[in-house]
């Protein structure tokens, strides 16, 4: 699906496909999408044992977006184990903590996805 799917949107130079997977933690793993980079996005709300609860999803990941960090006074979250637990997994994983909707780290963030298009270009 995805393959046709490219085919079809003619992507030019410089450009980002994303390929979002709504749903499971568990299912996206276990697929070769021909991705670059894997993304893996977990929320504040969704507490800190995810990373343990579903390792593959982590295991595979290149990257792992912290969402929702304006909630943190409000959720019994801790930031610094749910990267431990993620590290654990995976110890090469690089983290973004991210407000999408208040734009916390989001500088960062686009900073990281300019550099790889520089660096896919390369």
């Amino acid at each position: 699906m995805v393959y046709s799917a490219v085919k079809k949107l003619d992507i030019q130079n410089n450009a980002v496909l994303m390929i979002e997977n709504v749903g499971n933690l568990v299912c996206p793993s276990m697929f070769d999408l021909g991705e670059s980079k894997r993304v893996v996005i977990i929320s504040t709300t969704e507490g800190e044992d995810k990373p343990i609860k579903y390792p593959d999803m982590f295991h595979t990941a290149d990257i792992c977006i912290i969402n929702k960090i304006d909630l943190l006074p409000y959720v019994n979250t801790d930031v610094n184990k749910l990267k431990n637990y993620a590290l654990q997994v995976n110890p090469n994983l690089q983290f973004f903590e991210v407000s999408a909707t208040k734009g916390i780290g989001m500088d960062e963030w686009y900073g990281w996805l300019k550099s790889q298009i520089q660096n896919f270009k390369s």
